[in-house]
């Protein structure tokens, strides 16, 4: 599993010359990294008499970013393996118009999984960066510049991951699907940018 690996191994796989993993399991590395910062927020403000007031709702901030976190780590593994699953229709035979029909039918089933997956990284950065807004707004401010880099990875974990749905929805011939997970990935879009905005905003007021 890639998400067991030591960082430097997984960099080296990362930089040679297998196309997997790729973007797309960065990406779900990345919104792992923002879920991990919010916890550590969390953390560092939960106990603290100065913020006794809101150690419950950081409590919950925690519980959630962990589970978030978990997720991320998951879909790390799980690009990779809906990227094999392509390649491996890619190699199928192709001889006969029985062999094509199946091959061909194989590779759109293969791309539809290897799309659903970066769809859910975003999916879960904007539940994500709900959690972020919390912390910048309410976690200990000592910490509000880790508040402002979790929004930057998951942000930055979003944008990787849409390209991936993109590239993938170029090549399906179901437009049905096509259409509703364009819509989707473009709304996910657009609420992400509004919650990175108004949490980084936060965040610099904070900073002054």
């Amino acid at each position: 599993m890639l998400i067991t690996k030591p960082v430097n191994e997984f960099l080296d796989e990362l930089a040679s010359n297998s196309p997997a993993p790729g973007g797309g399991s960065v990406a779900a590395l990345s919104g792992a990294i923002g879920a991990a910062l919010i916890s550590m927020v969390g953390r560092l403000t939960i106990g603290k008499k100065k913020y006794a007031d809101v150690q419950a709702t950081m409590e919950d901030v925690v519980k959630k970013s962990e589970e978030l976190r978990g997720k991320f780590s998951k879909l790390l593994d799980e690009d990779t393996a809906a990227f094999n699953e392509v390649m491996a229709a890619l190699s199928l035979p192709k001889s006969s118009e029985e062999e094509q029909r199946k091959r061909s039918a194989t590779i759109q089933e293969a791309t539809k999984k290897a799309t659903l997956v970066p769809l859910n990284v975003m999916q879960l950065c904007e539940q994500a960066l709900h959690l972020a807004k919390t912390t910048a707004e309410k976690g200990n401010k000592n910490s509000v510049s880790d508040a402002g880099v979790a929004v930057l990875m998951l942000q930055s974990a979003c944008a990787g991951a849409a390209l991936n749905v993109r590239i993938n929805l170029g090549s399906l011939e179901d437009q049905a699907f096509v259409r509703e997970t364009s819509v989707s990935f473009k709304k996910i879009l657009g609420n992400v940018e509004m919650l990175s905005r108004a949490t980084l905003e936060q965040v610099e007021k904070s900073l002054g």
